[in-house]
């Protein structure tokens, strides 16, 4: 059996901000709320799960500490450059930060980064 990922979790700082930024900011379908713990419907089979990084750390039993490049990034897909530059302003506009500017790349492709208010990475591209 080989690993397949179905439920992304992270860990972050405020609960009710991520919930927030996802649900209201990014319109992300809540598919569980427990308090400590959030789930959003991506679409396709697939969650985002947000949890209280203190808590999240506690229980996989590692020091919640850390800051810098954590090393992951998201990636979001969109048909179109206009809707890289409509999600790169709708995250901002709920208090995300535009970490990279939507730019051309080399291949032909359009994209552009932005952070949560954690700090999480999320790629949004278009190959249009």
């Amino acid at each position: 059996m080989h690993p397949q990922i179905t439920v992304v979790t992270i860990g972050v700082a405020d609960l009710e901000q991520a919930k927030r930024f996802y649900a209201d900011g990014l319109g992300c379908p809540i598919s569980q709320d427990h308090g400590l713990f959030v789930s959003f419907d991506l679409g396709g089979g697939s969650s985002l799960g947000v949890y209280a990084r203190v808590t999240l750390a506690a229980e996989a039993g590692v020091d919640p500490a850390g800051s810098g490049f954590s090393g992951v990034t998201f990636h979001y897909l969109v048909e179109t450059r206009t809707a890289v530059d409509d999600l790169l302003a709708r995250a901002e506009a709920a208090g995300g930060t535009v970490t990279a500017p939507a730019q051309d790349t080399q291949w032909g492709g359009y994209f552009g980064y932005f952070a949560d208010p954690d700090g999480n990475l999320w790629k949004v591209a278009t190959s249009a």
